[in-house]
């Protein structure tokens, strides 16, 4: 047989081997096709580590866990169908990750009950990895991580949550962007006792004012001081997207447990109704030595409007004082412009929003600056025409 001929056999024999290979269902990973999500720890803080998804080019997916902080065991890992913050049943089993290493790796084309789903699906899937301790131990999670359209796009937005009925109770609620344009609600508190349960909502309006419950949060656990809730909807079924709650007209409320809801632990306005760290400042001073005396300190918000917060000592507990903004000066006495919240004698305080006069002009913050009035704080609802404290604002 001659040069030509082996050659050409040879080459023949080249192709079929390569041809059978193909045929025999090799896995080719595409790494130009992949994607990670990160896996933050729950029970033990040092462990991390990412989740990575690999197209392949059988059609298959490759689902690659990778874990820093393990040492040892077998740990059970699923991925859910929902967010972490709902929970959700397993759609698909995943190999064990090895504590040893760290690692599992899992290549698949279908979910648990034999549903085809493709790698591009899985991109969009509605769902997140759990990590648990041992087959033993399934309750005690050590990784849990959003995937698909409920990964984090990085954008959030933080309101701070001041103390109400225990001054050592304090924090913030965060929002967090999801890809699908849903929100991911974090409050955190710090101060909170262990084993307490605390619910928590969002409400209409402003904290000054109140409002009907909008968004009812999971309750956040004492032990920790946080409460994850995943937020597409208003509790009456209306859509609401990350950008529209952070344009919200409302408040958030955290209250002491689901039997004492009247008692706060902690409030802040939020959306529109957030502080820009613009104020200013009036002196009320004594009248007719009632021993009274404090400010008028006007907040600016985002939406233009007013938070007015009144603070004056010598008041006494059980006490209501009815309080004005007038037109005029104390001098040249005038009409009442805007009816405030009165203010409170145990805590000597009262929180007015203003975005509007009593005959229903608008009235905001710019709009004090320089207004001709000043605030007129009573002694009681029955005797109005005696003064226990006063001051000019705006223009005088």
């Amino acid at each position: 047989m001659n040069t030509r001929i082996l050659a050409s056999l040879l080459v023949t024999f080249l192709i079929f081997i390569s041809c059978s290979s193909d045929d025999d269902g090799a896995i080719t990973p595409d790494v130009s096709d992949s994607k990670s999500y990160s896996l933050m720890s729950v029970s033990n803080e040092a462990i991390t580590g990412m989740v990575t998804f690999k197209r392949n080019s059988n059609n298959t997916t490759t689902v690659e866990v990778d874990l820093d902080g393990t040492t040892s065991g077998m740990h059970p890992a699923h991925i859910h169908m929902n967010t972490a913050a709902e929970s959700g049943d397993i759609a698909i089993s995943l190999e064990p990750i090895n504590g040893a290493t760290g690692m599992s790796s899992t290549t698949f084309s279908t979910k648990d009950d034999g549903t085809p789903i493709s790698y591009e699906q899985l991109l969009d899937f509605n769902g997140y990895v759990n990590v648990h301790k041992s087959a033993d131990e399934l309750g005690i999670l050590i990784a849990q991580g959003d995937i698909g359209q409920n990964e984090l796009t990085g954008n959030s937005k933080f309101f701070t949550l001041d103390s109400r009925s225990n001054p050592d109770i304090i924090g913030d609620v965060r929002f967090l962007e999801r890809v699908n344009g849903t929100t991911l609600i974090e409050v955190m508190l710090d101060g909170t006792s262990p084993n307490g349960e605390h619910p928590g909502h969002i409400h209409y309006n402003t904290a000054a004012e109140g409002g009907d419950i909008a968004v009812t949060f999971t309750p956040l656990r004492g032990e920790t001081g946080v409460s994850k809730t995943q937020v597409s909807k208003l509790d009456n079924g209306t859509a609401i997207t990350y950008e529209e709650l952070l344009d919200f007209n409302g408040y958030v409320n955290i209250h002491q447990s689901a039997d004492e809801l009247g008692i706060l632990i902690a409030q802040g306005d939020i959306g529109q109704n957030e502080l820009t760290g613009d104020s200013i400042v009036y002196t009320l001073t004594t009248i007719e030595n009632s021993g009274v005396s404090g400010d008028a300190t006007f907040y600016k918000r985002m939406n233009g409007e007013a938070l007015l917060v009144i603070d004056i000592m010598g008041t006494m507990a059980g006490d209501s004082h009815p309080s004005h903004l007038h037109m005029g000066d104390v001098d040249n006495p005038g009409d009442i412009v805007v009816s405030l919240n009165p203010v409170e004698g145990e805590t000597g305080m009262s929180k007015t929003n203003i975005a509007m006069q009593d005959g229903g002009s608008a009235f905001g913050y710019d709009d004090v600056l320089s207004y001709n009035g000043y605030i007129n704080v009573h002694k009681s609802a029955t005797e109005l025409e005696t003064l226990l404290a006063q001051g000019n604002i705006g223009s005088n």
